[in-house]
């Protein structure tokens, strides 16, 4: 009898296709089946699925990979909109500084943003053991023009090196120029973050590789968190034949800034959810509304500016000194 091999593009996706199953076949359990599903994580397989979905959309099948990663970035987007009330509301919670009438605010937003998730679960029929948007995305993926394992591995290497070329692209004709929290900060950190979570998604393709002769200015970056974090630990690689090595410091490098930034991110987005509330709560504008945003926040918070003021630093620092070049080993 033949052996059937299965395309490891088709493994890859079929292993966290296969964590999302779990959740959702869980979650169609319960009577709160949207809560559920937001409380089980399951962000990180749809990042990781949305992650695939980016690379292969430039190898083959580009309209049907395409579709995926739209879809998987729907979920993706309403479980963060969801996070994004819930987080600062418990945050807000357990705080005396922050008045009932935000808190609740923010509540009725977190749910309002579940009723939203519940209606695309529902009208996707995501929910349940026998998920039939599950069914279909199998179907798709397993008709797919997959690649050789060598010629995949040389494609994945490309559309990395492209990746990088286009961040690069991006700060050099906008330079780095950070006027706003959500459009600015966050979207950079979004495109460096892709250069992360594609080792992880690829599942051992990526494979860090001990620096030769590393410059003095990386080791600024070369902090215990950062060599500690579970997305510098690479996934096992040993039973693929074809490897793409990323130079190990250089990639500290880049998580290091990554969080950074993920840090002053949400810094701005403490200002800006108060800021909301306020505007809704009292009717003040915008402007108003921010200032005493950062009254309520107290001496410790941050404003606006000068987040951006310290991102912009950071980044300047960081892309002066041309991290991102040096990720791939030739």
């Amino acid at each position: 009898m033949t052996e059937i091999t299965i395309p490891l593009g088709l493994q890859r996706y079929q292993y966290f296709l296969q964590q999302l199953q779990i959740i959702l076949s869980a979650a169609g359990k319960e009577d709160n089946s949207t809560l559920y599903f937001y409380q089980q994580n399951a962000r990180t397989p749809l990042f990781m699925l949305e992650a695939l979905s980016r690379i292969y959309r430039n190898i083959h099948n580009s309209k049907r990979f395409t579709k995926l990663q739209i879809r998987f970035k729907q979920l993706e987007d309403m479980l963060g909109a969801v996070d994004y009330y819930d987080g600062f509301y418990k945050e807000f919670s357990a705080s005396k500084a922050v008045p009932d009438d935000i808190i609740t605010f923010l509540l009725s937003k977190r749910d309002e943003n579940l009723d939203i998730l519940r209606n695309v679960l529902n009208a996707d029929k995501w929910l349940g053991e026998e998920s039939k948007r599950l069914k279909k995305i199998q179907k798709k993926l397993e008709s797919a023009d997959w690649l050789t394992e060598t010629a995949e591995g040389e494609e994945i290497k490309q559309y990395y090196a492209k990746s990088v070329s286009d961040i690069n692209e991006h700060i050099k004709d906008n330079k780095i120029n950070f006027d706003d929290v959500e459009t600015d900060v966050h979207e950079l950190r979004r495109e460096l973050r892709w250069l992360s979570i594609y080792p992880q998604a690829l599942r051992g393709l990526m494979q860090l590789t001990p620096t030769t002769d590393s410059p003095e200015y990386l080791n600024k970056y070369l902090t215990d968190e950062v060599k500690n974090s579970s997305f510098n630990k690479m996934p096992d690689g040993s039973g693929l034949n074809y490897h793409i090595q990323l130079s190990q410091n250089y990639f500290y490098a880049l998580s290091w800034l990554i969080a950074e930034l993920g840090k002053l991110k949400d810094t701005g987005l403490r200002i800006l959810v108060v800021t909301e509330a306020l505007m809704h709560i009292k009717k003040l504008n915008r402007k108003q509304a921010e200032v005493e945003a950062l009254e309520l926040l107290g001496d410790g918070q941050m404003s606006l500016e000068q987040i951006l003021v310290k991102a912009k630093k950071l980044s300047e620092i960081f892309f002066s000194e041309k991290i991102i070049d040096h990720l791939l080993v030739s």
